[in-house]
């Protein structure tokens, strides 16, 4: 159950947990500034395995939601098995100690709970969404998913399948074609972001009940983990109950090396990158280069940056090719921040016959942004961005993304309060700065999928750089079939 945008309101007009300053009314505002967010304390405690627990009652509606976040996903999957991580998550909840994946599907829908369990690239959570009624019911079962899975044969076959046929069904979808392709340019085929998150289907095909196993007790353990309890909860009184279910846990043995992401070097001048698909409607189009991590100093800088360039309906490559030109239904950018830097990626799928026009227009807006920005654009990206931020907590489960945000990235615990404060402090010459840095045009991967024979001779004619012809095979492996 969430809460609504109306509920949200009220608690930023300070009713409950989540509340902005008052304003004196005997005065009129500082131009230009924002109302202080002001969002309930972080509650920090410590299970007796040392097993950290952070906690935010909220008691307008009365639901939880209990996250167990493991520090370590798909980045951590070591070579020649990438897409461990993945897998294993995703069958925590296929079998439990006592429970098969029937018995824990059926108990948690009893409950009127949800239960999940998933990998990204650098944390894996088991997330319960529970009436807190029902709570104590439903922490036995959540704990069993995340401490005692017991990665059963069957269920592991039939992901497996799932998994493959996925990987076949790819193979005909141009936008993930030119995903995936982009990232193998970019990082390479043997670094892990070079590769799909699922893995391949050589590494799909060949993990077996014992890797999931030894990848689980790489990660799994208290000293790596956290508990986060957003809702109608008091801290003092589910303690106890997160004690009863979590505190024994301790991993067997020792804990073992873990793979982590190795950096990658920028590509240094501009080559396209064409996948044939014959007959394709449209060209898939992908541009850019690897981008910065979390960590960066200029993460508000360059969050409005992109929101200029493609990160909202009104952000100039929408407007450019899709109001302006009519070339495609959407245009974006967008800058994926990881623990290591992910890649920056300007995308769109276009008309086939409109494909070198879509490129030129890329790059007319991509060059444009390396030049100061008006005054009257920044200031709607700038809202834009800070006017949305709210509707990020208008849940417990948004609550909690944010705070594993916190402790995937090791953001301070008034990161957000200052979040809009730090989107309306960036300025005109920091945008410029952070395009300048982090923007070099004459220096990107360009992919495009599409119907070569049509595509090939307009793309020549723009003389953007090499041209390097990729087949389907060459981004999946002949495996993939």
């Amino acid at each position: 159950m969430k809460l609504t945008v109306f509920a949200f309101v009220l608690l930023l007009a300070g009713t409950a947990g989540v509340s902005a300053q008052a304003p004196d009314r005997s005065k009129p505002p500082a131009s230009g500034a924002a109302p202080a967010l002001k969002l309930p304390a972080i509650q920090k405690r410590q299970l007796t395995n040392g097993l950290p627990v952070w906690m935010v009652e909220l008691h307008e509606v009365p639901v939880v939601q209990v996250n167990l976040l493991v520090l370590g996903g798909s980045a951590d999957d070591p070579a020649r098995k990438y897409g461990v991580a993945s897998l294993m998550a995703s069958m925590l909840a296929e079998g439990a100690a006592s429970r098969s994946s029937l018995e824990i599907a059926d108990a948690i829908d009893f409950l009127g709970a949800d239960l999940s369990a998933a990998s990204a690239i650098n944390s894996i959570g088991v997330r319960l969404h529970v009436p807190v009624a029902r709570l104590a019911d439903a922490l036995p079962i959540m704990a069993d998913v995340a401490l005692r899975p017991t990665f059963p044969p069957s269920e592991l076959e039939r992901l497996r399948q799932q998994r493959l046929t996925s990987l076949l069904q790819a193979r005909d979808d141009a936008s993930t074609i030119a995903s995936l392709a982009f990232s193998k340019v970019l990082y390479g085929g043997d670094h892990r972001f070079g590769t799909a998150t699922m893995g391949t289907a050589e590494t799909i095909k060949s993990f077996t009940a014992e890797d999931l196993r030894s990848f689980y007790a790489t990660l799994f353990r208290p000293e790596n983990g956290a508990l986060i309890v957003v809702g109608d909860i008091v801290a003092d009184k589910v303690l106890p109950q997160l004690e009863a279910n979590f505190g024994k846990w301790q991993p067997p043995g020792a804990a073992g090396g873990r793979a982590g992401s190795t950096t990658t070097g920028q590509p240094v001048t501009r080559v396209v990158y064409i996948v044939d698909k014959p007959n394709a409607p449209q060209s898939q189009i992908r541009i850019g280069w690897i981008g910065v991590p979390r960590s960066t100093p200029d993460y508000f800088p360059i969050l409005v940056m992109n929101t200029v360039l493609g990160g909202a309906f009104s952000s100039r490559l929408n407007l450019n090719l899709r109001e302006k030109h009519g070339y495609t239904y959407g245009a974006t950018s967008n800058f994926d921040m990881r623990v290591t830097a992910g890649p920056f990626t300007s995308a769109a799928g276009v008309q086939t016959d409109k494909t070198s026009e879509s490129l030129t227009e890329f790059f007319n807006e991509l060059n444009a942004m390396l030049k100061p920005v008006p005054a009257d654009e920044l200031a709607r990206a700038k809202n834009y961005v800070a006017l949305r931020f709210p509707s990020s907590l208008e849940a417990t489960s948004d609550i909690s993304r944010r705070l594993e945000d916190m402790l995937v990235f090791k953001l301070p615990d008034d990161y957000y309060s200052r979040y809009v404060q730090s989107i309306q402090a960036v300025t005109a010459a920091d945008v410029q700065r952070v395009a300048q840095q982090y923007l070099s045009p004459d220096k990107f991967a360009v992919v495009v999928v599409g119907d070569r024979k049509t595509v090939e001779p307009g793309i020549r004619a723009l003389n953007l750089g090499a041209i390097v012809e990729l087949k389907v095979d060459d981004v999946f492996g002949q495996q993939g079939r």
